[in-house]
């Protein structure tokens, strides 16, 4: 690969949709992120246009990794969640024919682990470590020894519900909760996940991690805590990350010519 080679990273929200260029040699972004508002779901035609737009913003990527917040196994978007419901069905073939560029996807919270994991917080790190983002809902993954394993610690019950839905961001600004208010929630959730999973070290990401200072000092935690060192560019980074894979042979989950899974959530439990 030449030096001006990239990788193209997406990362689907639901207010947003986000693209940068990324070099492939250190996970760095070559240029500024471009976004794309989403005040109201994209149908699949419109989605599938925007992608379009976005890998053709930057120049020509050698490959393009996409990050859904959605259930993603085996190449292919199953479930729709915050996103229009045509949306589920997506898949990484029709991307790449769509694109004219190889794809990878995954689940935007293993894609932000991933980044995290290679790039941030925690590299290097070996132990057992759990990577929460909190946005709308709460994203989680387990990663061990170079293993990173999507899992769905935001739909663990607390207080009658998903925890989800009483700690995530979206629970503070839907509430207008203030700082100390809304970390003495994620303390309730920290203690749970603490309990069930017994990680020894916590990465909390997602948006709000760029604003760590205004709640870490609040936050009561048994294992080391410390805040994503990528914030809202983890995603990007990490779907880029996973089509790297596709340039190398391997780590190809996910991508238009191999299949392996990921998982966001399961469909039924929520819409």
């Amino acid at each position: 690969m030449s030096a001006t080679d990239f990788v193209l990273g997406i990362d689907i929200g639901g207010s947003s949709i986000k693209a940068a260029p990324i070099d492939p040699a250190c996970g760095r972004l070559k240029a500024g992120v471009r976004a794309i508002s989403t005040p109201e779901p994209m149908s699949r035609r419109q989605l599938v246009a925007a992608i379009v737009e976005l890998a053709s913003e930057f120049g020509r990527p050698v490959a393009i990794g996409i990050g859904f917040p959605c259930t993603v196994q085996q190449g292919r978007v199953l479930t729709s969640d915050n996103l229009h419901p045509e949306v589920a069905g997506i898949d990484a073939e029709m991307l790449a024919q769509a694109t004219g560029h190889p794809v990878a996807i995954l689940n935007d919270a293993e894609a932000a682990a991933r980044a995290e994991m290679r790039y941030g917080a925690g590299r290097g790190r070996t132990e057992k470590t759990l990577i929460l983002t909190f946005g709308t809902g709460i994203g989680s993954s387990l990663a061990y020894e170079g293993a990173v394993i999507p899992c769905e610690f935001g739909l663990l019950p607390l207080h009658g519900g998903f925890a989800e839905q009483y700690a995530a961001a979206g629970a503070r600004t839907r509430e207008q909760l203030t700082w100390p208010v809304w970390a003495a929630r994620v303390s309730e959730y920290l203690a749970l996940v603490e309990t069930v999973v017994q990680p020894e070290l916590i990465i909390l990401g997602g948006g709000v991690s760029a604003e760590h200072r205004q709640f870490f000092q609040h936050l009561k935690h048994r294992v080391e805590l410390v805040p994503a060192a990528l914030g809202n560019e983890a995603g990007i980074i990490g779907a880029a990350a996973q089509a790297m894979g596709l340039l190398s042979g391997a780590g190809c989950e996910s991508t238009a010519s191999s299949r392996s899974s990921s998982s966001r959530r399961l469909k039924g439990i929520r819409t």
